[in-house]
C-alpha cells in the first residue's frame, strides 16, 4: 500500500482564559499565570491538518485538498475565528480551552466527517514556538 499524507494549513484568531473554577483565584493565577487574566487574552492560531491514506485509483487523490479546506472552514474556522472560546462556544463552556483541549476538539469535529480509511492528525500552533499535536504518536 502506498500511503500518502496530505496537509492543509489554516489560521484563526481567538481569545481565551485558562481557569479551573474549582480552584481559588490564587491557585489559578499560580498555575496559569498571565493566561488566567480575567479579561482574557488572544492568540493567532495556526492549524495544520494531516490526512493520510491510499490515493484513489481513479482520481489519484487521498482527499481533494479543496474539500478538506472547505471542511476545516465549516467545522473549525467559522466556529472559532474571532471568538472568545470561553464565552462564545459550546465546546469550551465547561472545558478549559488549553491548546491541548482545542486540538482534541478540532480532531473530533473533523474525524467524523472523513472516510474511515483515512488517518487524521491535528497540529495546533498557539505561538511560533508552542504547539500541540493530537493524537500523539
Amino acid at each position: 500500500m502506498n500511503k500518502v499524507a496530505v496537509y492543509r494549513k489554516e489560521h484563526f484568531n481567538a481569545a481565551h482564559r485558562l481557569n479551573n473554577p474549582a480552584w481559588s483565584k490564587e491557585k489559578n493565577k499560580e498555575e496559569f499565570g498571565v493566561c488566567n487574566s480575567e479579561n482574557f487574552h488572544g492568540h493567532n492560531y495556526e492549524l495544520e491538518v494531516k490526512v493520510t491514506g491510499v490515493p484513489d485509483k481513479e482520481t489519484g487523490y487521498v482527499l481533494d485538498i479543496k474539500s478538506l479546506s472547505n471542511l476545516i472552514k465549516k467545522e473549525v474556522i467559522t466556529r472559532f475565528d474571532h471568538k472568545n472560546l470561553n464565552l462564545d462556544t459550546v465546546e469550551f463552556a465547561n472545558l478549559n480551552p488549553t491548546a491541548e483541549n482545542i486540538a482534541i476538539v478540532i480532531y473530533n469535529l473533523l474525524r467524523g466527517k472523513l472516510g474511515h480509511g483515512l488517518d487524521l492528525v491535528v497540529r495546533l500552533y498557539e505561538t511560533e514556538r508552542n504547539f500541540v499535536e493530537y493524537p500523539a504518536k
